[in-house]
């Protein structure tokens, strides 16, 4: 690749992490939202694949409700992954011609659940960052976890 190339991609490269950032302050989640923020945190404790060991869960905040859900198939099988399909109906926005969830209530987030309690993306990636430092992390370095259980 030579310079012009690679200036080109880190262009571009910025100008998907500016519209991602965006989305994310509109609030809006959907599938896309999804995919740029599995982008974002790849290397990190901040998707699925890296956090399973820790005993995380991939789930969903309703921040206005305080109810949290772990991610389900439409099916209502626990996924793996974070999927749409499986949220309580009243947090769906929209859906396509098939009926698949493409956007939910600007006030659902993605995280994780462990032990009844929900984590953002980088609440999960601190709390992993501090079990391998092998400290326990003070009060104020301490992940401000959500109190929200599963309903």
């Amino acid at each position: 690749m030579n310079d012009h190339d690679e200036r080109l991609q880190q262009q571009i490269s910025s100008q998907e992490e500016r519209r991602e950032h965006e989305r994310r302050m509109r609030g809006v989640l959907t599938d896309m939202a999804l995919r740029g923020e599995n982008r974002l945190y790849a290397n990190t404790s901040g998707v699925s694949r890296n956090n399973a060991r820790l005993g995380f869960r991939p789930g969903y905040l309703n921040r206005r409700s305080g109810e949290c859900v772990l991610s389900r198939f439409s099916d209502g099988t626990p996924a793996p992954i974070h999927v749409l399909d499986g949220l309580p109906a009243s947090w769906v926005r929209a859906r396509d011609d098939t009926g698949h969830v493409v956007a939910v209530d600007a006030e659902v987030v993605s995280g994780f659940v462990r032990e009844d309690r929900f984590y953002t993306r980088e609440e999960a990636v601190r709390d992993d960052l501090s079990h391998r430092s092998g400290s326990e992390a003070t009060s104020a370095d301490a992940p401000e976890r959500s109190r929200h259980g599963r309903r």
